[in-house]
């Protein structure tokens, strides 16, 4: 079975990237835990803080996976500990969150449960390019340096001086 494509359209070259963008992310949407926040702390910077409760710095880590930022966190079992109750929760996790192009990590830092990531976006400034068309009379000239033709021809007064 074919499934449709958002950018099928022949006008939207080269989007493939955001279609597979857009299938991680379907993916990683579907688990809830851990919490998370999504904040903009300037104006090309942005921070996801993770609440992770229980979890020390050695128990989680921060990578860049193939342009998506995953965060993962397994807390290592303590087995002389007796628990009456345990409400909070010491499962592993992995969150996945996908970056576009031009979004880079710019530190992580763990403060009093909650992982702080930053990420700053880098603005790519704007550039007209003109390409230049060629028709068959415009060709490029070529010159045949030893014999001084050009074209395979004998040069002209004109190409001469």
């Amino acid at each position: 079975m074919s499934r449709l494509s958002l950018f099928n359209s022949p006008l939207l070259l080269g989007f493939d990237q955001f279609e597979r963008a857009l299938d991680r992310v379907s993916k990683a949407a579907s688990d809830g835990y851990p919490p998370y926040n999504v904040e903009q702390t300037g104006e090309n910077a942005l921070r996801i803080t993770l609440a992770v409760a229980g979890f020390g710095g050695d128990d989680l880590s921060v990578q860049v996976e193939d342009r998506q930022l995953v965060v993962r966190g397994k807390q290592t079992e303590e087995h002389d500990r007796v628990y009456l109750h345990r409400g909070i929760a010491a499962r592993q996790f992995q969150r996945s969150f996908v970056l576009a192009d031009g979004i880079e990590v710019s530190g992580a830092a763990l403060d009093n449960g909650l992982l702080h990531i930053d990420l700053i976006r880098h603005v790519p400034e704007g550039h007209v390019q003109t390409i230049a068309i060629s028709t068959p009379r415009s060709r490029p000239q070529t010159i045949n340096a030893t014999t001084a033709e050009v074209n395979g021809k004998p040069p002209t007064a004109a190409q001469k001086g």
